[in-house]
């Protein structure tokens, strides 16, 4: 493992790249300049990951300020946002609201009052999007997205929310069923070539400085959202089978990005007795165990502040573990969100997996200076190990313009099942006194 692949997690000062230059009106993104994703002059590709905003009809603040500040700070080539952007349960789409997909739409008097809740709903869900968009589109800075568990809940599935990010510049996500083409000569990223399989899940090639040769890919995964019967669903079993494609039409190792974290990061994990220090307990089948980072996995600075909320079983570890010709995995790594104060990099059987904690301030999770956007810098040197570090709120930007208490109980609802631990959670006194003797 290489020196910067043991970098500290968290920002102990500026992040190393110099902020844009005043006055600068080239698109921030080297990418954009070039028209396409590829490594620049200087060797590096860089990806700004941004998870679980989860906000309502009004962004916060200082959610758009992390962005703003991540964006100067880094220069992405490309931002990613590994869902739940939107919080469907914000009482501003209650008319509308579906707690699960197969939940019925709700009543109204007429199919009129129904277009009309449908119409206010979307208005409200653009409006959103385009607020937390802004530093991207005055930076001119290129994006991808794909989906929660809670991005639906306002009323519009992925289709109609894909087509609504799709209408801002810079959205690189491909209009299902086309076949494998370069995005629209309108685009940011006019000379890209992209791989669509379905509405939040495609592929996106990495060219060499010179662009002759892909390097790596991007993978964008919807990684599904609930199941009947309680938890997370995983991957559907076709959106599995496009993954396995993946290496056959990106000719080069890929990571991947997604919303929902897999079974196998609780092997990153180590199984402690409940009354230790900053124990969190697992969620569902993990429930009856308390867990730590477990130290040998993961690299320094890394946080665990709730149970790993995922699915309870998935093949998706197994594709993305699977041995090439020279015994190396076909993937990089997996970069998710979902659990809002879970911030670690760990490896398991040489795959790269990362949990980036919320950037929203209209949401549950960290402190305010620990909210973050999560960097991802690919070296053409050795390009299947990237660095990464969280660029948090304290670092970048300072004290939040908000006075309220940020609790894990910030949303209208609280964290459902799994997600809802204290954050640091310390044994009382006489929980350290009886541990010593059972």
């Amino acid at each position: 493992m290489t020196e910067t692949q043991r970098a500290p997690e968290g920002l102990s000062s500026k992040p190393r790249i110099r902020p844009a230059e005043a006055g600068e009106t080239r698109p921030l993104s080297i990418s954009a300049r070039l028209g396409r994703l590829q490594f620049h002059t200087s060797g590096k590709f860089r990806v700004l990951q941004v998870a679980d905003i989860q906000a309502g009809a009004k962004v916060a603040k200082d959610t758009i300020r992390l962005i703003g500040a991540s964006l100067d700070a880094v220069r992405p080539d490309l931002v990613v946002f590994t869902g739940n952007q939107i919080a469907g349960y914000d009482p501003a789409f209650a008319p509308t609201f579906r707690k699960r997909r197969w939940s019925p739409a709700n009543e109204f008097d007429d199919a009129e009052a129904a277009a009309e809740a449908m119409s206010r709903t979307r208005d409200l869900v653009q409006s959103a999007i385009g607020q937390f968009l802004q530093p991207l589109i005055d930076r001119k800075v290129p994006f991808a997205v794909t989906y929660g568990n809670h991005d639906f809940q306002c009323g519009l599935d992925n289709a109609e929310l894909d087509a609504i990010y799709r209408g801002f510049p810079g959205c690189v996500n491909p209009t299902p069923g086309v076949e494998a083409d370069v995005l629209p000569v309108d685009s940011l990223l006019h000379d890209q070539v992209v791989y669509p399989h379905a509405v939040g899940t495609f592929a996106l090639p990495v060219a060499d400085p010179d662009n002759k040769r892909t390097v790596l890919g991007l993978v964008i995964l919807d990684s599904g959202d609930y199941v009947h019967g309680g938890g997370f669903s995983g991957p559907s079993e076709d959106t599995l089978g496009f993954l396995r494609e993946v290496p056959r039409l990106i000719g080069a190792k890929s990571g991947v990005f997604q919303h929902l974290p897999l079974p196998e990061y609780y092997g990153l994990l180590k199984p402690v007795s409940s009354t230790t220090a900053y124990a969190m307990q697992g969620y569902r089948g993990h429930a009856s165990q308390y867990y730590v980072l477990d130290e040998e996995k993961v690299r320094p600075g890394g946080y665990l502040g709730e149970g790993i909320s995922c699915p309870d079983e998935s093949d998706e570890f197994a594709i993305l573990s699977e041995r090439d010709a020279t015994d190396a995995p076909l993937y990089i790594g997996v970069a998710t969100g979902h659990d809002h104060r879970n911030g670690f990099v760990g490896e398991l059987d040489g795959v790269l997996m990362t949990a980036t904690p919320t950037c929203g301030f209209d949401t549950y999770g960290p402190a305010p200076a620990k909210r973050a956007t999560r960097l991802i810098e690919f070296d053409i040197r050795h390009p299947y190990e990237p660095r990464t570090q969280l660029l948090e709120f304290g670092e970048l930007v300072g004290k939040p313009s908000s006075k309220k208490a940020y609790t894990y109980a910030l949303n209208a609802k609280p964290p459902q099942e799994g997600e809802g631990d204290d954050l640091l959670r310390k044994p009382s006194l006489w929980a350290q006194i009886k541990g010593l003797f059972s």
